[in-house]
């Protein structure tokens, strides 16, 4: 048992020494072409703030912003714009034939109640049926309502996220490795590293 634990030991602490060594040589022979300010200035910096002022002006120029600013061989924003109108399309569609029926059934029904003649269209529903149909576009256009406003902060909030990601860089390369580590000065252990770049 005690060689057992001999080997190990000899071996954690040649792995120790190898990946010690590699990262000596490897630190040593990088060195920099250009000078730390001229690779921060050479970035474009991407405002998140405009993107989302933009898209809350008007819905899909937020997205079509972050299209703009993306790098050439990631650009995939401007598939959302059609999507976003479609959405706001459809739910103020919805919005404005439920406001438009509930109107007409609380005409009826106050024709109903007035002894004024009814449209046709409503003939065939007593006057109980007439209030809760009112009653049930009501709820309709209530939720219209709250389905426009969902669409339209879903698409400002999309703005904003993708945003952050437009400078975002993951390469191909990804890498993941295992170290030695001692953990408390006197447990063995191993280190999960993931390399993204």
């Amino acid at each position: 048992m005690k060689l057992l634990l001999a080997v190990l030991l000899l071996q954690v602490s040649c792995v120790f020494a190898q990946s010690n060594a590699f990262e000596n040589s490897f630190y040593s022979n990088f060195t920099l072409e250009t000078e730390p300010t001229e690779i921060i200035d050479s970035v474009k910096p991407h405002s998140i703030r405009k993107a989302v002022i933009l898209s809350a002006c008007l819905p899909g120029a937020g997205q079509v912003y972050n299209h703009l600013a993306m790098p050439k061989g990631k650009k995939k924003a401007f598939w959302k714009v059609p999507l976003i109108y479609a959405g706001l399309g459809a739910s103020t569609y919805f919005l404005i034939t439920n406001q438009q029926t509930q109107k007409e059934l609380k005409q009826e029904y106050t024709n109903r109640i007035e002894l004024k003649p009814g449209a046709a269209e409503w003939a065939g529903y007593d006057d109980q049926g007439v209030l809760t149909l009112y009653n049930q576009y009501l709820n309709w256009r209530d939720l219209s309502i709250v389905a426009v406003g969902i669409v339209y902060l879903l698409q400002v909030t999309d703005a904003g996220v993708e945003a952050h990601f437009v400078n975002f860089d993951v390469s191909e390369d990804l890498s993941m490795g295992f170290d030695p580590v001692i953990l408390d000065y006197r447990t063995p252990g191993l280190k999960l590293s993931l390399n993204f770049r």
